[in-house]
């Protein structure tokens, strides 16, 4: 019996763990993307594709109760804060930024869960947990003033500080949708099953974008976009909108919310990593110190204090 716990425990943090370097992944390749097709367009095809994807989780299950008005609340926060805001949010903010800067600015999101757990479910935050805190601040707050984001790929691109920094400030956006997502997860994880989520949330972002998708269309040559970003933006639907919720979802069933958080981790690591080695985005020294920065506060987060079991 202990065996089998132990199994589903590890096939849980395997599920969070590779839902969140997906979403690391298509954070990254969010750039070029961004830079073939408007936002919002970008956007609504993707909650497009995830709705064809996931025609069949709409279905409600016999053994499924009826929703109350306080589960639809968060269904639709759910949908509002983690895929519709977090998608114009994060893709703006890459375009305007890096993929290495979202990598240093999405690592304090273990860090923002906690807060929010504290202030919304009243958890109590360790000393260690406000240090990480601190951490994150500060690296994000070196990446502003030295324009971190700037002496790379931004600036090659011709963009200019104010841009960058609105860019920065966008990525931060979306770590706090990131960490509302997470939060309100958990709740919805007790009354509806992980693919029951996944498509009703996909299917409010998408009625939420289609009137900006639409207008974005009417205005965009599609015979321009070459089979290469078609294939990118494929991948991109199918991440977003249908593997990464439902591994969360999945993981998130079986394991706390505030140790679930633990596992954004993975974000930031596979956003820069997918900056610098598939994109060929520059690792200035400004950046590495940031994310190192970042990075201790991920530790003092997730590292078992003394006395603890692993």
């Amino acid at each position: 019996m202990a065996t089998t716990s132990l199994r589903s425990r590890a096939a849980a943090y395997g599920c969070l763990a590779l839902s969140m370097s997906l979403v690391g992944s298509y954070v990254a390749l969010s750039r070029p993307l961004a830079a073939a097709m408007p936002v919002f367009l970008l956007a609504w095809l993707r909650f497009g594709i995830g709705a064809v994807a996931m025609l069949r989780w709409l279905r409600k299950p016999a053994t499924e109760a009826p929703l109350s008005t306080h589960t639809r609340t968060l269904i639709f926060l759910e949908s509002f804060l983690g895929n519709f805001l977090f998608t114009l949010c994060m893709v703006y903010g890459v375009s305007l930024s890096s993929a290495v800067s979202a990598g240093v600015i999405m690592s304090a999101i273990p860090a923002t869960v906690a807060l929010m757990s504290w202030l919304f479910l009243k958890e109590r935050i360790s000393p260690r947990t406000r240090a990480a805190v601190a951490c994150g601040v500060l690296g994000i707050g070196l990446l502003a003033l030295t324009r971190g984001g700037a002496d790379g790929t931004a600036a090659a691109a011709g963009a200019t500080t104010g841009n960058v920094l609105l860019g920065d400030l966008l990525l931060f956006g979306a770590v706090l949708c990131e960490a509302s997502y997470a939060v309100i997860g958990k709740r919805l994880t007790a009354v509806l099953g992980p693919k029951r989520i996944s498509a009703v949330i996909n299917l409010w972002g998408f009625t939420l974008m289609t009137p900006f998708g639409l207008y974005s269309a009417s205005r965009f040559d599609f015979l321009a976009v070459t089979p290469g970003i078609w294939l990118l933006l494929l991948f991109y639907g199918l991440a977003a909108s249908v593997w990464t919720v439902w591994l969360w979802m999945t993981g998130l069933k079986s394991v706390p919310a505030s140790q679930a958080g633990v596992f954004t981790v993975m974000l930031p690591i596979s956003a820069a990593l997918v900056g610098i080695l598939v994109l060929g985005e520059p690792l200035s020294a400004t950046q590495l110190l940031a994310f190192a920065i970042a990075l201790a506060g991920l530790l003092l987060t997730t590292l078992p204090g003394r006395g603890k079991a692993a």
